[in-house]
């Protein structure tokens, strides 16, 4: 830290790293970080508590100083990179928060937190804001911030609930459900949860949720559980259409070009086998398999046969020369 910082000032870095030290910052830790003395350090902290700001302290190994609960604090103070930073998350997941003119829920915070930046960092922040083009995801996902926040609320107080949801083909049921996690995954939001009417996994896409109730009933998290790793394996199971699709490669060599969703790698005689399923044969066939390094042969089902003749005729035709 520069030497010239007045006492106002290092006591005000004090606090921003208290802010962000959740965990707790001993004195040589925030000595350090202040470039003082430990003693300094600690008259940093009394400063604090002089202005009613509540720093409680712990001894022992994991002890040192921090912040209590329900602090009534000073607004939080962004640097231009964290600034920037935010203004270029926020664009790249919701592009239409560009536009400062637009109805967008995003937009509108993310313009308070601009205006409440110190000037010389939210001039940086509008500009890059006023200047950055982002083209819209088609295959992004904007469900509802209320449904979203009920079901984190239900998933972190382990609080079973009651679903309705509508498919792609426009059926709707109610389902009651635990919900285990909310996921985003490549710009969509997913409920990965335990359906109890089917007594299996389940995941719903949160954008065609239209309702969700708590229930009475709590229930237990299954232990260990990593939700994007269980969302990737369960993306390929259940749908309309089964999928198998036959490669002479050992797995080893196949399993790094496979991604989750397309189902099930398992050995068979000196090569392996995918097993899933899909809602899309036309989408596996030219977003997947297409994308392939390596010799395969379809060997179901019957729809996903069928979207790769038509999709394998109609390359062929468009290399076919003309007579």
């Amino acid at each position: 830290m520069p030497t010239e910082l007045s006492p106002t000032a290092r006591a005000l870095r004090t606090l921003e790293i208290l802010q962000s030290r959740t965990a707790g910052v001993t004195a040589d830790e925030l000595a350090a970080s202040l470039g003082v003395t430990e003693r300094a350090a600690r008259r940093y902290v009394g400063i604090l508590r002089e202005a009613g700001v509540p720093v409680h302290s712990a001894r022992g190994p994991y002890g040192g100083y921090r912040l209590g609960r329900g602090a009534r604090l000073p607004p939080v103070v962004f640097t231009e990179p964290e600034a920037l930073g935010l203004v270029m998350a926020v664009l790249d997941g919701q592009p239409a928060a560009a536009d400062p003119d637009a109805d967008d829920l995003v937009g509108a915070a993310l313009g308070k937190v601009i205006r409440a930046l110190p000037e010389s960092v939210g001039r940086q922040a509008a500009a890059l804001r006023e200047h950055a083009s982002a083209a819209p995801d088609r295959q992004a996902s904007r469900p509802d911030p209320a449904l979203t926040s009920t079901l984190v609320a239900a998933s972190a107080v382990r609080r079973r609930v009651l679903v309705t949801y509508r498919s792609e083909s426009g059926n709707e049921w109610v389902a009651e459900v635990d919900p285990w996690a909310v996921v985003v995954r490549y710009g969509r939001w997913y409920l990965l949860c335990h359906s109890h009417h089917a007594d299996a996994i389940r995941t719903y896409r949160i954008d065609r949720v239209r309702a969700v109730r708590e229930t009475a009933h709590g229930f237990e998290m299954p232990d260990g559980l990593d939700p994007v790793a269980v969302l990737e394996e369960n993306l390929g199971k259940g749908w309309e259409f089964p999928t198998r699709v036959v490669f002479d490669a050992p797995m080893a060599d196949v399993l790094p070009s496979i991604r989750p969703p397309m189902g099930r790698l398992e050995p068979s005689g000196d090569g392996c086998v995918l097993v899933g399923s899909t809602r899309n044969p036309t989408m596996y066939a030219q977003e997947w398999l297409a994308q392939l390094p390596l010799a395969f042969r379809v060997e179901g089902g019957e729809e996903l046969r069928a979207a790769v003749q038509a999709l394998a005729t109609r390359f062929t035709a468009a290399v076919t020369d003309e007579t």
